[in-house]
């Protein structure tokens, strides 16, 4: 059938033609109530108007929504935004397409007003216009998606494409631009609460101060990049009283005793690899998810880009979601359940690494115990403590098991792209605690920061579902 046109009007526009040309033909008011229930029965249980040039589930095929979940990474790579930067975009534009989304069935779809951190009502669809929320739905995205980004002209060229596409499905005129009128209204209203977050006022806010105390953290080799986001816990969360209701507990006192905790930390780290080194850097290359690695030959100084952390796990959920086969909103459901994770999961992290300010390994082995040594991957430019990766995987975790089960088996191909070899997990939980280790394994965190940030985004992710209800089962 090719009339499957659903618009929020009720009645589908080949089926209330219809109704209205029997009626007239058989001289509708005189008819008695019993052939009335019979044509009503008739109108509206046979099949829809054949060869009718669009069809709602073709246009909303969940492929575009994946497609431009994929190009909001591939901006967010070439622009080189901070993991904790790319989050926030990730987050809000998911939310803005859930909220159009879910019109599709509102019944069992709850919207986030209200349980969103200042979200207000947003405003509901017109119902005398033919509105297809699954176009809504992308178009509200990707308005969020190029507002927030640099590279504008990369976005407006993907919705150009992708509007083609949807032409070529046979969208009528007047759908496709109630449709965009409407996403329109979503994303103006999600971007409106989006500049209350406090993000504009952090641009201006100092930058983390240098100091040669002892124990505080310092910018690492090769670039010696400033610290990055030193105020992200003054970005108001979706879901969290503050950034810091779920503090972890302190990290190990800093001391250069070598019978000390934190020396005995340090060493680990330095011998990490010592055994199994080849499984423990292909652990770590695949878990690296740093947007900005320097290389330095000679006088020569280049960099290489790749997805945040937030990327791969974004990554995951396109590829359980399409395991799965899931439909449009129930993806987008889990796009946007693990989005708001990992905002709050960063934020809360955030808070802990500038308020303990902790030197990362490769500062303290060089000064204490090897000047050589290097770490097997690039040491990111913020403080030590808790483990970033810990943090936002384990809260993914938590939100993805709930969604799919906690045995679900998945290959994990996001990292394809930049030469790695897929990976094979059995859970979620699998998949995040190889993450957390990955970092020890690179040679960029100590025990303590993986084993309580897992700690720390377990309750962040526990949380999360705690406050946010998107679904009626």
């Amino acid at each position: 059938m090719q009339c499957l046109f659903r618009p929020n009007l009720g009645i589908h526009p080949c089926r209330k033609a219809l109704f209205f040309y029997i009626c007239g033909l058989l001289n509708f008011p005189k008819m008695k109530s019993g052939f009335y229930l019979s044509l009503v029965i008739l109108t509206f249980v046979i099949p829809g108007c054949k060869n009718t040039p669009f069809d709602a589930k073709m246009c909303g095929k969940t492929e575009y929504l994946h497609d431009a979940v994929k190009k909001t990474t591939e901006v967010i790579v070439h622009d080189i935004f901070s993991p904790v930067v790319a989050a926030r975009i990730y987050a809000y534009s998911n939310i803005a397409a859930y909220e159009a989304f879910r019109y599709d069935n509102p019944k069992k779809y709850k919207s986030l007003a209200g349980q969103l951190n200042g979200l207000t009502e947003v405003p509901e669809p017109p119902k005398d216009q033919p509105v297809n929320f699954d176009i809504a739905g992308l178009e509200a995205y990707i308005n969020i998606s190029k507002a927030l980004i640099f590279s504008e002209a990369e976005v407006e060229e993907f919705r150009t494409e992708l509007y083609a596409k949807l032409k070529a499905d046979g969208v009528p005129d007047d759908v496709f631009e109630a449709s965009k009128a409407y996403g329109k209204t979503v994303s103006d209203h999600i971007l409106a609460w989006s500049k209350k977050d406090n993000y504009a006022q952090t641009r201006s806010f100092p930058k983390y101060t240098v100091t040669n105390e002892p124990g505080r953290w310092q910018p690492t080799p090769p670039a010696y990049i400033e610290g990055v986001e030193p105020n992200w816990r003054q970005i108001r969360p979706l879901t969290l009283d503050s950034a810091r209701q779920f503090p972890p507990i302190p990290p190990t006192p800093f001391s250069t005793d070598k019978n000390s905790q934190f020396y005995k930390e340090a060493l680990e780290v330095y011998h990490i690899n010592d055994a199994d080194k080849e499984s423990k850097q292909a652990i770590a290359n695949f878990w690296d998810c740093n947007p900005y690695v320097m290389h330095q030959q000679g006088h020569l100084m280049f960099a290489t880009k790749k997805m945040t952390p937030g990327g791969h796990w974004m990554g995951i959920v396109r590829l359980v979601t399409r395991k799965a086969n899931l439909d449009m909103i129930a993806t987008s459901e889990a796009y946007t359940l693990t989005s708001i994770g990992l905002f709050d999961g960063f934020i809360s992290c955030w808070d802990e690494k500038y308020r303990t300010n902790v030197l990362r390994p490769e500062t303290y082995i060089n000064q204490y115990i090897d000047p050589e040594w290097v770490p097997t991957l690039q040491t990111p430019p913020f403080p030590e403590y808790t483990s970033g990766h810990s943090v936002i995987s384990t809260a993914s975790s938590v939100i993805l098991s709930h969604l799919f089960g906690d045995k679900f088996n998945f290959i994990d191909s996001t990292e394809v792209e930049y030469g790695l070899p897929p990976r094979e997990f059995h859970s979620f939980q699998e998949a995040a605690s190889e993450a957390a280790i990955s970092r020890q394994y690179g040679g960029i965190h100590y025990t303590p920061a993986i084993k309580n940030g897992e700690d720390e985004g377990r309750k962040i992710g526990e949380h999360v579902l705690q406050k946010v209800v998107t679904s009626t089962k």
